[in-house]
Parts: C-alpha cells; sequence; structure tokens
C-alpha cells in the first residue's frame, strides 16, 4: 500500500501560468485574470457590491469558493467511482473533527500552491490576513479531534474510500479568554459568516425518533415521557482532499432541526415560547461541543447527542449501502463503521434496531452482522471517560435500545457463565449493565458488539488489556489490538513549517510528503555541518515567524533567541500544567536566589483549554497566569525568564507554536496518556521532548534513541506500585527544594490576597494527597531539565538530536497508522480513480 501511495499521492505539476491542472476537469476557466474567471466572477456575484466596498472577508469567501469550484469535480467523481466500483467502505464515526482552517490545507494538498502565490501576488492582496478571515472550525477541542482529523486527511491521501461521520456544532465548545488570570468563556460563533466549504444536502435529510417530546417549563426543556418526538438530521458536507488531489473524499456532519417549525395552534394562542419548544429542542442538540456535565441537563444533552449522531449516520451508510448491495449478508464486506472513542458506543443498539426491526433478521445473524461490521477505538483509561448513562435515560427516551442492550447483557452473562461456572463477580465486572447503579457501561457495550477493540500507544493497549477492561480481554482477547496514533505530515511539516520542509526536500528529496518514512533517510544527515545549519537557520525563521504573528494577533513580543519551552494541550490534572508550573517557580527561585546563575534565556509558553465545571483545571490555569504576572514584575529575571498563557489554543495557534518551538513537554503521570498526538507534531517539527514514559512518547523515545529524549519519572509499574504508601509530605520534609518551591507558593507569592487560589494549590499537592504524583516526579523533572540546559548551550550537539527526532518520526505518520486499521481492522483497498 505504501509503494502505491508513493507514486499516486504526488501533487501536480503547476506552469507558470493561470491554467488549472487538467485532473480537476473545470474547462477553460482560470482561477482569476479575466472578468469570466472563478475569483472575480465570486467576487461580484457573491456580493453584488463594488469592489471598494468589499473587505478581506469577502474576499477570503471569493478564493475559498474559487477553490471550491476547482476541486468540485473530482470531488464528485470520487463518489461517483466509489458507486460504480462498489468497494468495501470505511465510515469513521467522531464526536469531534478539530480540522483547523480548510483554505490553505486543500490549495497544498491540490496542488496550487505555484498559482496561489501568483494569485495574491497579482491582486496585491495581504495573504496572511485573508487566511485570517477563516475561523477555525468549532468541531472538536483535543487530540481526539485532531487524530480524526489527520486520519480523514491520510485515508484520502491513500486514496480509501472513507468518509466522516460528526455533528455540525455551531458554537464548538468555547471561546477562552483571560481575565484577572481566571479562564472565561464565551461562545465561539464560528458559524456566524457562511462557511464556504460546507455544502448542505437537505434532500438527505434523515429523521430521529425519540420515545419522549420536549416542552417548556419554567424557562427550560423538559421531557415528557410516553409521547414520541422526532428530530430531522440535515447533513452538511465537507471536502477532504488527499495530497495530489487524486482523492477528494467527505466529512458528513449532520446539524439538527424539526420537521415542524412551530406549533401554530399554541402561538395563536399566545404561548409564544412554548409554540416553539420542538424548534428549540431539535436547534439545542447540535448547538454546542460537549455541554457542561456537571449537571444532570448536560448529561443528557449529551447522551441525546450522542444518540442523534449514531441514528443519522447509520441512516445514512445503510442507505448508501443498498444502493449497491442486495443481500444484508454482505454488510460486512462492503461496510466498516470504526468508533473513534466510546461516544458513539450506541451504534452497536442502532446496528442491531436496524437489522432486528427493518430488516427483519433473527438475533444470530444480526448479532453476528454488528460484530463483524463494527470496531471501536479507545483513547483513555480515565473512569469518567469510560461512559455510563442511566438506564431510566433509556427507558424515557430509546425503550427500543434499552430492550436490545438489556437481551445482549443477558446473553453476555450466560456467555460468561458458562466460561466460568459460579464467577459471580467475573459476571458482574464484566456485564453491560451495573445491576446495582442501573448503569449501561457503554465501552463494554462497544467492545461486546464489535469484531476489534484498539489502543492508541503500546503502553496504553497493554493497560487496557490488563487492567481497565482485563475480564473482557480475557473473554474476548483476539478482539483486542493496538494501533498507535500517528499525525498528518502534510499538515503540521509541509503546510506548518515550510522552511523545514524546503530544507529537508532538498536533502532528500520530497518523497517523504507522501512516504513520511523516507525522513529516515535524515539519520545519515545528523553530523552534516551543512544540513545542521539549515536546520537551525529553518528554526530560527520559525520562531521569528512565531514571534511576528504573536505580535499581530495579541500586541505581545517575545524573544526568539530564548528557549521556546512549549506544553500545549488541554488542561487537566494528569496532564500535570501544574508540575510544568512548579519547574517555573524553581528556576525563578535559583535566579532570585543567585542572580548570577548561569542559565539560558527561556520564555515557557502554556496553552488549553479547562473544560467549564472542571475546576481544578481552572485554577491550574489561574494558577499559571499569577506565576506569569510575578515573573513580568520582577526587573531581576527580566530577559532571562518568560512565562505566557496563550489563550483560546487552536489548531491555528499550534501551526504557529510548534514549528518555533525548541523544547516539548510531555509530562503527564505514567499510565495516564493513552497516546498524545502533540508529542508527534512537536517531534516532527525538531523539537527535543523532556517528558515521563508515557502513552506514544515510550516509542517515541525508542525510535529516536533514548539519548535523544529528556526522561524522567516514575513509570507506570512504579505509580501502580506505590499508590498505596505515597506520602507527598515525605517528598516536602525531605527534599529542600520542594519544599522551597511550595513555601513559596504557600506564602501567597503568586496569589496575592488571593488566599483562597494559595489553600486550593496546598490541597491538591499536599492535604489532598498528590493524586498525580507532582511531587514524585518534582526532582527528576529538574534533573531532566538542567540536562536539557547543558545541551542547549551546544548548539550543533542540540541540532544533531533534533535531526534524529525529525528523522523518526516518520514512525508517526497517520498514513502508517491508517495503513494498519485499513489492513488489521477493517480489511479496506484503496480505490483509485481513473486518471485525467
Amino acid at each position: 500500500m505504501a509503494d502505491d501511495q508513493e507514486t499516486s499521492a504526488q501533487a501536480p505539476e503547476l506552469e507558470a501560468t493561470d491554467s488549472i491542472p487538467p485532473q480537476y476537469d473545470c474547462g477553460p476557466l482560470k482561477l482569476s485574470g479575466s472578468s469570466n474567471a472563478l475569483y472575480e466572477r465570486h467576487l461580484l456575484f457573491d456580493n453584488v457590491r463594488a469592489s471598494s466596498e468589499i473587505g478581506n472577508r469577502e474576499r477570503y469567501e471569493a478564493v475559498a469558493r474559487s477553490v471550491r469550484d476547482i476541486l468540485s469535480q473530482r470531488w464528485e467523481k470520487t463518489e461517483e467511482v466509489y458507486d460504480r466500483e462498489n468497494p468495501k467502505r470505511v465510515y469513521y464515526l467522531s464526536m469531534e473533527f478539530l480540522i483547523g482552517r480548510s483554505l490553505n490545507n486543500n490549495v497544498v494538498n491540490l496542488g496550487l500552491g505555484p498559482l496561489a502565490d501568483r494569485f495574491f501576488q497579482r491582486h496585491q492582496l495581504d495573504e496572511l490576513a485573508l487566511l485570517s478571515e477563516e475561523p477555525d472550525a468549532g468541531l472538536g477541542n483535543g487530540g481526539l479531534g485532531r487524530l480524526a482529523a489527520c486520519f480523514l486527511e491520510s485515508m484520502a491521501t491513500m486514496q480509501l474510500p472513507g468518509m466522516g461521520y460528526g455533528l455540525r456544532y455551531e458554537y464548538g465548545i468555547f471561546k477562552q479568554s483571560i481575565v484577572d488570570g481566571w479562564q472565561r468563556e464565551q461562545p465561539d460563533n464560528w458559524l456566524r459568516r457562511p462557511d464556504p466549504w460546507e455544502v448542505a444536502r437537505p434532500h438527505l435529510a434523515v429523521p430521529v425518533e425519540l420515545g419522549c417530546s420536549f416542552e417548556v417549563r419554567g424557562g427550560s426543556l423538559r421531557a415528557i415521557a410516553g409521547v414520541p418526538s422526532s428530530l430531522l438530521g440535515i447533513p452538511y458536507d465537507r471536502p477532504v482532499v488527499g495530497y495530489g488531489g487524486k482523492t477528494i473524499n467527505t466529512l458528513r456532519l449532520w446539524a439538527s432541526a424539526t420537521p415542524h417549525v412551530f406549533d401554530f395552534q399554541e402561538f395563536s394562542a399566545g404561548d409564544f415560547v412554548g409554540a416553539l419548544a420542538e424548534r428549540l429542542t431539535a436547534e439545542t442538540v447540535t448547538r454546542v461541543l460537549y455541554p457542561d456535565d456537571s449537571t444532570s441537563m448536560g448529561q443528557g444533552l449529551r447522551f441525546v447527542q450522542e444518540y442523534f449522531l449514531v441514528a443519522c449516520s447509520l441512516a445514512d451508510l445503510v442507505r448508501r449501502f443498498q444502493k449497491s448491495n442486495s443481500s444484508w449478508d454482505d454488510l460486512p464486506t462492503k461496510v466498516a463503521i470504526q468508533l473513534n472513542d466510546t461516544h458513539p458506543s450506541l451504534a452497536v443498539a442502532e446496528l442491531m434496531h436496524i437489522l432486528l426491526d427493518t430488516a427483519k433478521l433473527d438475533w444470530e445473524r444480526s448479532w453476528d452482522l454488528t460484530k463483524r461490521t463494527l470496531a471501536y477505538t479507545n483513547h483513555t483509561l480515565l473512569p469518567e471517560a469510560l461512559e455510563k448513562w442511566p438506564v431510566r435515560w433509556f427507558e424515557l427516551m430509546l425503550p427500543r435500545h434499552l430492550e436490545i442492550i438489556l437481551e445482549i447483557d443477558r446473553r453476555l452473562r450466560e456467555e460468561v457463565q458458562t466460561r466460568w461456572p459460579g464467577d459471580n463477580g467475573r459476571i458482574e465486572r464484566i456485564a453491560i449493565v451495573e445491576q446495582g447503579d442501573h448503569l449501561v457501561r457503554m465501552a463494554h457495550l462497544a467492545i461486546a458488539g464489535s469484531h476489534s477493540t484498539n489502543g492508541v500507544a503500546e503502553i496504553h493497549s497493554k493497560l487496557l488489556r490488563n487492567v481497565t477492561v482485563s475480564d473482557l480481554a480475557e473473554l474476548y482477547p483476539d478482539r483486542f489490538n493496538n494501533k498507535t496514533n500517528g499525525v498528518t505530515p502534510r499538515r503540521w511539516l509541509l503546510l506548518s513549517n515550510p522552511g523545514l520542509a524546503e530544507c529537508i526536500s532538498e536533502a532528500i528529496g520530497d518523497r517523504w510528503i507522501a512516504n513520511a518514512t523516507d525522513l529516515e533517510r535524515l539519520r545519515s544527515l545528523a553530523d552534516d555541518s551543512g544540513f545542521i545549519s539549515a536546520v537551525q537557520t529553518a528554526k530560527r525563521k520559525a520562531k521569528v515567524r512565531f514571534a511576528d504573528w504573536l505580535k499581530a494577533q495579541a500586541g505581545v513580543l517575545v524573544d526568539p533567541d530564548t528557549i521556546f519551552d512549549s506544553q500545549v494541550k488541554r488542561i487537566h490534572e494528569y496532564k500535570r500544567q501544574l508540575l510544568n508550573g512548579l519547574r517555573v517557580v524553581a528556576l525563578y527561585h535559583r535566579l532570585r536566589q543567585n542572580p548570577s546563575l548561569d542559565m539560558p534565556p527561556r520564555t515557557f509558553f502554556f496553552a488549553g483549554k479547562a473544560a467549564p465545571a472542571y475546576h481544578a483545571a481552572k485554577l491550574i490555569v489561574k494558577f499559571l497566569n499569577n506565576l506569569a504576572a510575578t515573573i513580568d514584575g520582577d526587573p531581576l529575571v527580566r530577559g532571562r525568564l518568560r512565562l505566557l498563557f496563550l489563550p483560546d489554543y487552536c489548531v491555528s495557534l499550534a501551526e504557529q507554536l510548534i514549528p518555533a518551538s525548541d523544547v516539548s513537554n510531555q509530562i503527564s503521570m505514567a499510565g495516564y496518556e493513552a497516546s498524545g498526538t502533540s508529542n508527534m507534531k512537536f517531534m516532527m517539527n525538531g523539537a527535543l521532548t523532556i517528558g515521563t514514559r508515557d502513552g506514544a512518547t515510550i516509542e517515541m523515545a525508542e525510535a529516536a534513541g533514548e539519548e535523544n529524549f529528556f526522561l524522567f519519572g516514575l513509570t507506570a509499574d512504579q505509580v501502580a506500585n506505590s499508590r498505596c504508601w505515597y506520602s507527598p509530605g515525605w517528598h516536602y520534609e525531605n527534599e529542600p527544594e520542594i519544599r522551597a518551591v511550595l513555601d513559596l507558593i504557600f506564602s501567597g507569592e503568586f496569589s496575592r490576597n488571593e488566599p483562597a487560589v494559595t489553600d486550593a494549590l496546598r490541597n491538591i499537592l499536599l492535604v489532598g494527597g498528590d493524586t498525580y504524583m507532582h511531587l514524585a516526579d518534582f526532582t527528576s523533572y529538574m534533573d531532566a531539565d538542567s540536562n536539557l540546559q547543558s545541551l542547549y548551550r551546544k548548539p550543533e550537539a542540540w541540532s544533531r538530536k533534533a535531526i534524529l527526532n525529525i528523522a523518526a518520526s516518520g514512525r508517526f505518520s497517520s498514513d502508517r497508522t491508517i495503513a494498519e486499521y485499513a489492513r488489521d481492522i477493517w480489511e479496506v483497498a484503496p480505490c483509485p480513480l481513473p486518471s485525467a
């Protein structure tokens, strides 16, 4: 498959004209330069305004629609070939798709870069300002959604017949700002202006039936049991362009609507709000990504969202299957459904519902087809992420699905009883329905109802099998496997870091773009002075570019001659941004104690969002911002130490910061990070990792050589074995620097007149038992940091390790991951389009 990819996924060559590559079948129209060209037509006919009144936003839309015009016929031809050839197709169900901005990515993957460069020059447009008019699509929050986006791009690049299914969130998760150091959340209205990439398909709307209806009472939506209602899923399609533009797959997002605009009788009688209850219910379903789940109403909305995604997607893919196939027995040979984490687990019950009640198949046949069609990816070991939904919600909203789940549970219990007679404890641990709490274990449902369960890094898959669901793994050992995550080098190197990408291509050619294993050839250049110099120049340019970008975006000045030391990811206690904060306090304290200390100047970057109801995570954000303000206000360390918390972390910010970073922090408590993907992006861009032996960082260090990483801290086994006796107080009493750092924090140095912040930090780190073992790993972290500083003083030695990291990063391309999914789980082959 990789060999095919090398030859089939190359970008088209462009002559020095404005001609559109013939493979896009666009006829004589040019991109721009004449009154009949695509850009000029969109600029005039879409706006119907004088050119002097048209701003950057309108120009962005015109450019984006012009690019969509170029790819549209190829997009349609992709679907036409799939219909004709009837290959086995992959359907990737995910609650998140963190796709970022689309214009530049599509231009690069279509091979239109030279054409676009001439376009911006001809029209004297500020390319950065125009590209910035596109908002980051509010369709995800973190690694789960970005992984899904990388996977779809790899499927298209490798010409695999695949399709993504998600929800069209109107507001995304939230827009983050920082006020007095605290995170504040505002709606992320990313769809406020028309999105030129999406195509509405109202004629393909899907009805979704619920066992209850809703009314407005006391300003809230409340369920009415026993009165069925329905929603409509309206599909919106977005192109997923493979590198080289050969295949253009589809991401289909579902928006919730109602079959009726409002109750005319109620409205006429004066109940204006009540008349709109049905519409309010429908629009609420896809209003925001991840509603606040600290309340039962928020959890209930999440439950409805997950079923809505599953019901719409399965109805749609079944329609597509039946269009070309007459026998239900062909379903597993024509359809592969991948559940991206536990959220879409209701697909098990929904597919059984379709096969039992619509297709009228018997139970055994339906269950066999369901298992062979579905596959499940687990992304976390955290108990709160392995969702459990109350039985009463199924009774209220999905009574037929509850009947099916109860029957699955009964048969599973019988199977365990037969295998291990009398082992009632094992039966209860494996069961899908918890008898005492009356909860449905959704991860257990996904494992029981699929033929494959995979983790996303070797250590994660091992812990999943041996700890988290060990009884299920013993029952179904052949279903468990590992697929280590990956990231697309097109987005995270070619597009994000053009200077380094050019440097690499000049050294080894450009085959690495579609075949990242070629990066391994850089290993032989790690001692080449010319290549080392070129990599250093590329890094310097990336740092200057980021500094200029940050100044333009936020008015913040940073010094590119300092070490850029970054930790950017979702704010969570197990990811231990607080441990990184303790490191900064320690370095600050050292400089205060000894101003003549030889310490390379450093800028620490933090970014990430805390869930609105996650108070400990929001406290960490507050502490980091307080720490930043204290350091900024101290003239003794000015120019030597700085901390910046960059608000509203998103793909676009990552594309600027990651290429510029010298250091990547991957410091989760061992055994808690499933994989990580930011670690791979930093590695691919030549940052050196300081991190724990956790997630995919272990495999990255093996690939590049542990001597080229700064590893520290307890292993997962050591964490597990020390749980029962770990005491943070021992470290406080016996390790002087830990005591000095904590005393400084607890003195209120960084939280003046905010005793509640100080008390909360004391509770996390000492009184509450230091759940995530910050103090256990602190000294080891500081030792690794000292090694980091020593190496940075030797630029050539540092760059040599950076090159070895880049060379090893090809192993962590999403192309490799998708090739493994296609071979081992989906049994899907490429379906290339005919040559143009």
